[in-house]
């Protein structure tokens, strides 16, 4: 028996096996928006599905690249949900390599999330009966999954439970809750000018903006755990031009609605100091807030699996916060344990793979029951 989750060894992922599937999903570079490689990622995927369950899946096409979708037949019952792009360009693997070392897997997006990829897939093909199961994972989550959410929706709806293979939080805590997560952007237009002879002339984009990024960092609500902060900038063209454009872009995370429309009714309010300058405010809040109440059905019987687990609610933003807007039962973080998401030091605990698989596995069971 395995001494934490009370199942049959027989049942756990082999680890070995995962560890050859992880290698062969890490070494198909998948960053967002490129299509031609997400292609090629998504048939890996595909090809690992069909070898473990034995089930083909089905490719959906997407503007953004193509989304994996598996079902093993039946009245659908719980859909499990990745996603298998990365944030990391073309030419990191080139850099850091697929790899096991000290017990951690590295290379690019090992961790968030292609390792809960290959954990759920060894988990559902553990099952004796599969049916009421659905996998899928889209190809555009880390841009803000604009191309998947419809279908991602429309399955969580008919499945009416949604497993979410975001990476654990730290010491493998799920997530059951996170805040809803939008990015701004401001443009200020003003007018060019010789620095040096007549500036003058000129409205000073840059120092416009400057005094935005100021009234915009007070919006934030540390009580209410609503963070909204400037993160990039970009202004002028010249050291000897009066800079006519600058670009602001900003990070927004909100708790609850009420949070979320304050936010936007700020953002859409900002005005030029200058008379002179213009402001242009693009973006919105576009993923809703996940509440801990949408975790409630789904996180008892995740703890009924491995007793002790633990369950934080996060900051960041999933495909989850779509589901649970939804009123659908959703428990995040049920992919890989590790660290260092996006960074050049992602990496994942190798001995914690089949214990997460098994956890996947009999939460998966007992929904099925």
């Amino acid at each position: 028996m395995h001494p934490a989750l009370g199942v049959p060894w027989r049942t756990v992922a082999d680890l070995d096996a995962m560890l050859h599937d992880l290698e062969r999903l890490v070494s198909v570079e998948s960053p967002s928006h490129d299509v031609d490689a997400l292609s090629k990622s998504a048939e890996v995927v595909a090809q690992v599905i069909l070898e473990r369950t034995g089930v083909p899946a089905t490719i959906v096409d997407g503007p953004d690249g193509p989304h994996v979708h598996w079902s093993a037949g039946g009245a659908s019952r719980v859909l499990v949900l990745g996603h298998h792009d990365t944030v990391f360009p073309l030419g990191s693997l080139a850099q850091r390599p697929f790899g096991v070392a000290d017990g951690r897997a590295m290379g690019p997006g090992v961790f968030d999330m292609k390792g809960g990829i290959v954990q759920a897939i060894h988990a559902v093909a553990a099952l004796d009966d599969a049916s009421g199961v659905e996998m899928l994972f889209t190809a555009d989550e880390e841009v803000g999954s604009e191309s998947s959410r419809a279908l991602l929706e429309e399955r969580a709806l008919a499945c009416g439970n949604v497993l979410v293979l975001e990476p654990s939080a730290d010491g493998g805590a799920v997530k059951t809750g996170r805040k809803g997560t939008g990015t701004f952007e401001v443009v200020v237009r003003g007018r060019a000018a010789h620095a040096g002879l007549e500036p003058e002339k000129g409205v000073n984009a840059l120092v416009e903006a400057a005094r935005q990024v100021l009234t915009i960092a007070g919006f934030g609500d540390a009580e209410a755990g609503t963070t909204v902060t400037p993160t990039v900038a970009h202004a002028g063209t010249a050291d000897n031009v009066v800079p006519a454009e600058a670009r602001i872009r900003v990070d927004v995370r909100v708790t609850g609605p009420d949070e979320k429309r304050r936010v936007e009714t700020l953002m859409q309010g900002l005005s030029a100091v200058d008379p002179n300058a213009e402001i242009d405010v693009r973006g919105e809040i576009n993923r809703p807030p996940m509440p801990e109440s949408a975790s409630a059905t789904l996180f008892p019987i995740a703890s009924e699996v491995m007793p002790g687990l633990a369950g934080v609610a996060v900051g960041g933003g999933s495909d989850g916060n779509f589901t649970a807007a939804l009123g659908v039962p959703t428990l995040d973080g049920l992919g890989a344990v590790g660290g260092g998401a996006h960074a050049d030091h992602e990496y994942l605990l190798v001995e914690t793979m089949p214990e997460r698989a098994a956890l996947l596995e009999g939460i998966l069971r007992r929904l099925r029951a």
